[in-house]
């Protein structure tokens, strides 16, 4: 544990070692010491908890677009004269594909911009191409706003890491991103329930305009509850209102213009996926894991309607399973995430460390694992509808697990550069996420669903166990070799 001892995450003495070092500059603009009101992480729990809210809810329409159109898939192709079985599987994980180009722009913008704008401008632009998806009349069409659709709903995955670690101090990090880490799992599961039954008594262009309605909503709670929480933003405000009440234009922030670093900024979620190797783990098995999900979204129907015979609206409601794995995994998550970690810390002289979040991540990966097995052979062998489920509940609970654990891990060993680091990991995530549910189809006509989930499954041991034990052991010394780092 030596090397976890010089690498310490407490961001108050980190806060407080700063500013007794601070240089002698009259002209430089900070924080009014470690209590200053004005710094996001002191201020009231309750203006924490609403922007943490917030920022979930826009995280959370958007996924719910990505999948809320698979129970509709055969009707939208027959309207929209689609010849072949992966055009509509397109029509469902195009949205996916933009998420692995979004990130790269957003999250190294908002570290430079700030992250409310960006989101309310996202989901504008979102609003917009979704509303068009309703109104194609041709598959050229639908692909082209589909696809910038997801450009502008890949927004808030990307800057919602960045936003959390804003606000929210190590130790109380966890129950924050554990909500923040259901929103994306929960929306492709509300998505299917409320898509299905539009599909059996209504048309499926109602899936687009409902989902628009429902981001006018949002975007309406983002101008009552959203506030600003990047710390470069909030200074560089504080520098300007400074400089109106005194007139010294020699005020400053410590760093260059916007404009300078925006060049640099935009290439950091490339460089960090290929230079660090914390963040290429985590965003192979994230990839992994995005991409099994989907494509097990994309091939319910099939599963409900085709092998059990159930009809579009009944069919809809076994992704309550997903609901209910999603919820399991994230109370169990929060619960014991954060103490786990405050436990760990008490054990190492009261210095944490990110590699305190690596147990919840080894034990989602043996419930994925145990899912994917149990979901597989139960459809394979066509025993009664409960047995898929509780499958694939195991399976979600275990993704959450893990899902939170890395992404809260990814936050507190790159508290700076957060966003950049989420987007680092969402391009793999995404490109997984488009191109598992293309060749779920040729997967399962080849295999079976037995062996093909159980591929799934060998892939989940080979990848997911030995991670948490990498960055347990070697986590320390892989941070301590990295300039981008914290601590």
């Amino acid at each position: 544990m030596s090397e976890k001892q010089n690498n310490p995450q407490n961001e108050r003495d980190l806060e407080a070692a700063s500013s007794e070092k601070a240089p002698v500059d009259p002209d430089l603009v900070t924080w009014d010491g470690p209590k200053d009101p004005e710094n996001p992480k002191n201020w009231p729990s309750m203006v924490r908890w609403r922007t943490t809210v917030a920022i979930s809810i826009f995280t959370f329409i958007s996924p719910v677009s990505s999948s809320m159109v698979a129970p509709a898939l055969s009707q939208l192709g027959t309207d929209l004269h689609m010849h072949s079985e992966i055009e509509m599987e397109l029509a469902l994980s195009i949205f996916i594909l933009a998420y692995a180009i979004g990130p790269l722009f957003f999250g190294p913008a908002s570290e430079l911009y700030g992250r409310v704008r960006l989101l309310q401008v996202s989901n504008l632009w979102y609003l917009i191409w979704n509303l068009g998806c309703g109104f194609a009349r041709n598959p050229a069409e639908f692909f082209i706003f589909r696809f910038l659709a997801g450009i502008g709903g890949s927004a808030p995955i990307a800057l919602g890491g960045g936003a959390i670690s804003d606000i929210w101090n190590a130790e109380e990090r966890g129950k924050a991103m554990a909500i923040y880490t259901l929103a994306p799992i929960l929306g492709p599961v509300v998505g299917p329930i409320a898509g299905g039954f539009i599909a059996e008594y209504s048309t499926w262009r109602w899936v687009f305009w409902s989902s628009s309605a429902a981001a006018v909503s949002i975007q309406i709670i983002g101008f009552l509850w959203l506030r600003e929480s990047h710390p470069g933003t909030l200074l560089k405000r504080k520098r300007d209102r400074l400089v109106r009440e005194t007139g010294n234009s020699r005020l400053h922030t410590g760093g260059k213009t916007p404009g300078s670093k925006f060049g640099p900024a935009l290439v950091r979620p490339v460089r960090l996926f290929t230079t660090q190797p914390i963040i290429t783990i985590v965003a192979v098995y994230m990839g992994y894991l995005f991409g099994t999900t989907y494509l097990l979204l994309a091939t319910f129907p099939v599963v409900w309607t085709e092998l059990y015979g159930e009809n579009l609206g009944i069919a809809g409601l076994n992704y309550i399973s997903i609901a209910i794995g999603s919820f399991s995994g994230i109370v169990l998550n929060a619960i014991f995430i954060d103490r786990i970690y405050r436990h760990l810390k008490d054990r190492n002289n009261g210095s944490g460390c990110p590699e305190f979040r690596t147990p919840t991540i080894f034990i989602g990966s043996l419930m994925i694992t145990v899912g994917l097995f149990w979901y597989g052979w139960s459809v394979q062998g066509h025993i009664h509808w409960i047995m898929p489920n509780v499958g694939v509940a195991i399976f979600v609970a275990g993704t959450m697990g893990c899902m939170q654990g890395m992404q809260t891990y990814i936050v507190d060993s790159y508290q700076t550069y957060a966003a950049s680091a989420m987007a680092a990991c969402a391009l793999l995530r995404s490109l997984a996420g488009f191109g598992f549910p293309l060749f779920a189809p040729y997967l399962y006509q080849a295999l079976g669903y037995g062996w093909g989930t159980s591929i799934l499954a060998f892939i989940s041991i080979g990848v997911g166990l030995p991670a948490p034990f990498v960055f347990w052991f070697y986590g320390g010394q892989l941070r301590a070799m990295s300039k981008y780092a914290a601590g």
